[in-house]
């Protein structure tokens, strides 16, 4: 029937108004009062301080404030240690004069004005305590090794309970595991003991957070012993009773240490923590494992602690509630424990607390109570803090359990209803007042404020009106055209305008109206869509050494109209005040890193509307530490086991590790490398010599180079023994022809195995003697054999002995006596000529008895005797052709033609060489000649010239003729076609006619033997201008053209000529003038002062030829620079040349200046060409 009634009155609101949500009342309008600030429930207070009880309220008018102690009035003015502050209900207690639990109790809080009463929670007071721990004698614990142990904390209760930890007289914390651990009560437990666990020291300490005072318990001292030394310490203290007489402590299955049994029970209140812990004994040291009996571990609230014996659930729900089992195992067997967990609940609100209500007169309206917990919590209801059961009764009010509906509320109908909720685990309390008000609208948000809002986010521009009955909010933008619903915009209940993802389109003007029954008020605002802050160039990940520099580089692109602000963090936190580290506007810069640089730096971008950020790691390398703890085991005659423990690799992975060696008995210092193991080895075996002091070291090597050694090993000695090995490079050789020295290289020390060290040398004839002879060599690494024969060969031993013996059979080595001269030259001994420069020598091997040495090859002696021409000197100095290892001939390159050579042939060995073979003559054939010596060009005219030219200095043969070729060649440095010209052997010069006038000719001159022509000498010539040509070219300077302009430019030099002249003599400087000096345009200066003339013409350019211009002043013809040069050439003038008869001019483009200083000028009067090219240099 109840719910039948509420159903039907949720109807009847419905349909008679609208409910109405939570408004803020401006405080210039009538309103009942509001707690806005109140102290916690349970509120624990420390006793040294004075006790403030907060109680803020607001309302209009405002309210008054009073209060009630342990349910009854509190007389605040009368109580001289307590004052309340003006304005406020805020109780300050001092506790100078009084002890602070003299104000323990339960204190409540109301507010009043004229339209209502609010009230406060029910506030708790206590002091905090931390009493201290109670005296008391420990005793010692001595305990068997392997049994489980548990040490008993028991703090003193205080106020909040303490948080305990055990540490050592050195304020250190024990050391804990899977093996120890503190339990939730703050006992500590041992799975299993072990002797390391004996000390004296194990300390409760137990800390209270409210007061930060610390308890200490007396040190609890632990003696772990066998069966023995229990037996023969302890016995004596117990009247000679073997206390523990039993078996040794074997490997045994778990057994729960806490919880007890094979199940338990928990409960835990919703919203709080849930914890439960499972401790086991056993030997091994048990495992423990979690589960839940019917469902899953609620993961993103679990987690597991102290190794994970505790398993903790955050945050607990209704859902958790159920049975949790616990297992712990080893190798002996598994034991389970179940917990079943319960979950209460205090009371919770379902929908929030109940709102304020502020309706017009005839308005209807609701307040709602919804709350839930477990077991279900009751609800009463107050008005002005009375139970409304004794309120005036008021029609417009019904009650219908966690609903009061108001239905045509009037005027002074306004006030301040309560709402409590309650079960077993605690309450809620809340106010909520109903305000009957007449208001116009209003609009609460600031006129022509301005938001901003990044590009594709959302716009939230608020309209927060007021107004009795509730105002109607509609929204403008710009023009006004329409009101604003609809995609992209939307409307929220209390006004709001939402713009879900904003674009540049949508910044403007917008007008919010608040309209109701007594009128309407408007409100404008802006909205400006900026651009995002992005980070274009992102930091990178960066390995670098220590002590080196990195930058890591941010560079953003932002809205120009907000200021970005750049934030760099390490790790998430600030910067380190280093002043290595170097913030630029978009970079930041480490110098001189070093490890603790290394981490995640980022770097965030804000400004006022947004950010971005980006990261990168900062690795820093550099190379390992030196391991230690080096170890020596497992120690033999010839062997030991090496082991050690890395260093630090400062990020960067070991790669291997070096280990050395020093023998401090023989080589004392110095360090060898004896092997190298990979990085991940740690451990090495090695293999020792006999008769040495080892002491080893270890290096580390990774990616950045090795590291500094490790400190040494203590010293290894090793017995002496019979040397392991022989002697090395065992040979044979003489120093005389009858002698045999036998050398090797001796052992070292290190090597020798023992003291005593001495050599067993011996040796025999090969294939002649069965027996050998020996001798015994000490302190030296050779020994002489006289009176052998000459060169031949041996087999020789060397063994190595000391006190303890000889080495193993040494193997066989071979060797020689002394050498001595050969006694035969080569025989049979030819010459064929190949050419006119190559010859082929022939011999005949000499008899290996006779060389009486090491072939080492032969020797050719080869020596023109004279050339077959008449005027080539003869050539005595002779020549050596070597030719190494066992040849029957060899090729003699590089002979002059048309000559007569001697040689001979001799052997040699590594004693020297041998007789000389009878020497012999050959004849080398005619071959092409060398050039002409020169080339010389005389007589040039206007169509022919003559060639004069020397023989060759090398004929190489009979010179038959020779062939002159010669073609033209243009302005371009085009060749013309070739023409030929065949010439006798008695010829030197000859004439060209029916030449081109004013061309340039190239010659080749070459010789001929009957074998072919030789190489050819090249010179150039140019033929002379036509004097008619050049008397027409001169004709130009009669034409009246030519003269008119010649006269203007005479005119205007005379005129700037005056210019410069009044310049110049006038006195002083002028203002202009001065503005002249000050600011000279570098782009235009007229004049200079210094010679008058123009800025970008001189005298000095009346001597240059224009570009293009073919004849120089001196009359003669030059060409550009080049290898093909033609001669200079002038009227009457000879051409120079060179030594090897090539022409010294070279073509034009040069300045008067230069053929000056290379003495071509001519003194001459100058020709028409030049009158001409002086003219041209005008125009």
């Amino acid at each position: 029937m109840m719910a039948r009634r509420r159903m039907d009155a949720a109807l009847l609101v419905l349909f008679l108004g609208h409910l109405v949500t939570a408004l803020e009342v401006p405080l210039d309008l009538p309103q009942p009062p509001t707690i806005t600030h109140q102290s916690p429930k349970d509120f624990i207070i420390d006793p040294r301080e004075n006790i403030i009880i907060h109680c803020d309220a607001k309302g209009k008018p405002h309210p008054s404030f009073s209060w009630t102690r342990n349910g009854t009035h509190f007389d605040t003015e009368n109580d001289p240690n307590v004052n309340m502050r003006s304005h406020s209900g805020t109780l300050v207690v001092d506790i100078s004069r009084e002890k602070a639990e003299h104000y323990e109790g339960v204190y409540q809080c109301t507010a009043r004005n004229k339209h209502g009463t609010a009230v406060s929670n029910n506030v708790v007071v206590r002091q905090s305590r931390s009493p201290l721990w109670s005296k008391e004698r420990v005793k010692p614990i001595v305990v068997q090794e392997g049994v489980s142990l548990m040490l008993p904390c028991r703090p003193p209760a205080g106020l909040p309970p303490p948080i305990i930890f055990w540490m050592d007289n050195n304020f250190q914390r024990l050391p804990q595991g899977k093996r120890v651990s503190q339990s939730l009560n703050g006992d500590l437990y041992f799975s299993n003991v072990r002797k390391e666990d004996s000390r004296n020291d194990y300390i409760c300490y137990a800390r209270f957070p409210h007061t930060q005072t610390i308890q200490q318990k007396q040190p609890i001292t632990v003696r772990v012993l066998n069966l023995d030394a229990i037996n023969d310490t302890v016995a004596a203290f117990y009247n000679d009773t073997d206390l523990f007489s039993e078996a040794p402590v074997d490997e045994r299955r778990p057994i729960f240490l806490i919880p007890s049994g094979s199940s338990s029970s928990k409960m835990v209140l919703r919203g709080h923590i849930l914890e439960m812990e499972c401790i086991a004994e056993g030997l091994p040291t048990p495992e423990i494992l979690w589960s839940k009996v019917s469902g899953d571990l609620p993961a993103m609230r679990t987690s597991f602690l102290h190794y994970n014996k505790t398993l903790r659930i955050v945050n607990v729900s209704e859902s958790d509630a159920g049975d949790y089992r616990c297992k712990a195992r080893n190798q002996l067997g598994t034991v389970h424990h179940t917990i079943h967990v319960a979950v209460k609940a205090a009371p919770y609100w379902i929908s929030g607390a109940p709102r304020n209500l502020v309706l017009a007169p005839g308005e209807n309206g609701v307040l709602t109570c919804r709350a839930s917990g477990t077991p279900k919590p009751s609800i009463s209801w107050a008005m002005n803090g009375i139970p409304i059961e004794n309120s005036p009764k008021d029609l417009s009010r019904k009650v219908e359990d966690d609903t009061i509906i108001f239905t045509d509320v009037q005027t002074g109908s306004s006030a301040v209803y309560q709402c409590n909720v309650s079960n077993d685990y605690g309450y809620l309390l809340s106010n909520a007042f109903v305000n009957v008000l007449s208001e116009p609208p209003r609009v609460l948000t600031e006129a022509n404020k301005v938001y901003q809002v990044i590009t594709n986010s959302k716009a939230l521009i608020d309209c927060s009106s007021f107004g009795s009955p509730i105002p109607k909010i509609t929204w403008f933008k710009d023009s006004r055209s329409s009101t604003l619903d609809g995609d992209p915009y939307f409307v929220h209940d209390n006004g709001t305008l939402e713009i879900n993802v904003a674009q540049a389109q949508n910044s403007g003007k917008y007008t919010c109206a608040a309209r109701n029954s007594l009128g309407i008020y408007e409100n404008h605002v802006y909205l400006e869509v900026k651009e995002p802050t992005r980070i274009v160039k992102q930091p990178e990940y960066k390995v670098v050494q220590r002590g080196r520099s990195v930058v890591f580089e941010c560079k953003v692109k932002h809205d120009p109209s907000l200021i970005p602000t750049m934030t760099w963090l390490k790790d998430d936190g600030e910067l380190p005040d280093d002043e290595r580290l170097i913030v630029d506007s978009d970079s930041l810069t480490i110098t001189d890193v070093t490890e603790n640089d290394a981490g995640v730096y980022t770097c965030i971008m804000n400004t006022t509307l947004d950010n971005d950020s980006a990261s990168a790691e900062l690795t820093v390398v550099e190379r390992p530490d030196p391991p230690t703890d080096l170890e020596l085991t497992d120690q033999k005659k010839r062997s030991v086991q090496l082991t050690w423990t890395p260093g630090d690799e400062h990020n960067s992975p070991t790669q291997k590790f070096l280990i050395q060696y020093e023998d401090s008995l023989h080589h004392r210092g110095q360090w060898h490398n004896l092997t190298e193991v990979p990085g991940t080895k740690t451990t090495v075996h090695l293999k020792l010599s006999p008769h040495a002091h080892y002491t080893f070291r270890v290096l580390a090597l990774n990616a950045e180079g090795f590291s500094r050694p490790s400190f040494p090993s203590r010293v290894y000695k090793t017995d002496p023994a019979a040397p392991d090995e022989n002697p090395t490079g065992v040979r044979g050789f003489g120093t005389e022809h009858n002698n045999l020295v036998i050398s090797w290289t001796p052992l070292t020390g290190f090597q020798s195995n023992g003291p005593g060290l001495h050599y067993k040398v011996m040796w025999r004839q090969k294939a002649v003697d069965l027996d050998w002879t020996s001798v015994t060599v000490a302190n030296n690494s050779q020994f002489v054999v006289s009176g052998t024969p000459t060169f031949v060969p041996y087999e020789l031993k060397v063994q190595a002995v000391n006190d303890h013996g000889a080495g193993p059979e040494p193997a066989i080595a071979h060797g020689y006596s002394g050498e001595d001269l050969p006694i035969a030259a080569p025989e049979n001994v030819q010459a064929v000529v190949l050419n006119s420069t190559l010859a082929e020598i022939h011999w005949d091997h000499v008899p290996v008895n006779l060389i009486r040495g090491h072939l080492k090859g032969y020797k050719v002696y080869y020596w023109k005797k004279h050339s077959l021409h008449k005027h080539n000197p003869d050539h005595m100095e002779k020549d050596i052709l070597t030719f190494s290892g066992n040849h029957s001939h060899g090729m003699l390159p590089g002979l002059h033609p048309f000559s007569i050579y001697s040689f001979n042939v001799r052997v040699y060995n590594g004693k020297g060489e041998g007789p000389v073979s009878p020497t012999q003559q050959f004849k080398t054939p005619e071959g092409v000649p060398g050039p002409p010596t020169s080339l010389v060009v005389t007589n040039p005219n206007l169509d022919s010239l003559t060639l004069e030219w020397s023989p060759p200095r090398e004929h190489n043969g009979h010179i038959t003729g020779y062939t002159l070729r010669y073609q033209p060649v243009n302005n371009s440095n085009e060749l013309g076609p070739v023409e030929e010209l065949a010439l006798t052997a008695n010829e030197t010069s000859v004439t060209l006619p029916h030449l081109k006038y004013s061309t340039y000719y190239k010659f080749y001159l070459n010789a001929k033997t009957v074998t072919g022509a030789g190489p050819a000498i090249s010179q150039e010539a140019v033929t002379i201008v036509d004097e008619a040509v050049a008397s027409r070219q001169v004709d130009i300077a009669t034409q009246g053209w030519f003269i008119g302009l010649m006269c203007a430019i005479a005119l205007l030099i005379l005129i700037l000529l005056i210019i410069c002249f009044i310049q110049r003599n006038k006195g002083g400087k002028y203002p202009v003038k001065e503005k002249e000096d000050a600011h000279t345009d570098p782009e235009f200066q007229p004049m200079k002062d210094d010679d008058c003339t123009f800025g970008e013409y001189s005298d000095n350019e009346d001597h240059k030829p224009l570009k293009g211009s073919r004849t120089p002043s001196n009359g003669t013809v030059k060409r550009d620079d080049s290898d093909d040069s033609l001669v200079d050439y002038g009227d009457g003038g000879d051409g120079q040349f060179n030594e090897d008869g090539s022409f010294i001019g070279q073509y034009s483009g040069k300045s008067a200046s230069r053929d000056t200083a290379e003495g071509h000028e001519s003194s001459e009067a100058p020709s028409p060409i030049n009158a001409m090219n002086s003219l041209n240099s005008f125009v």
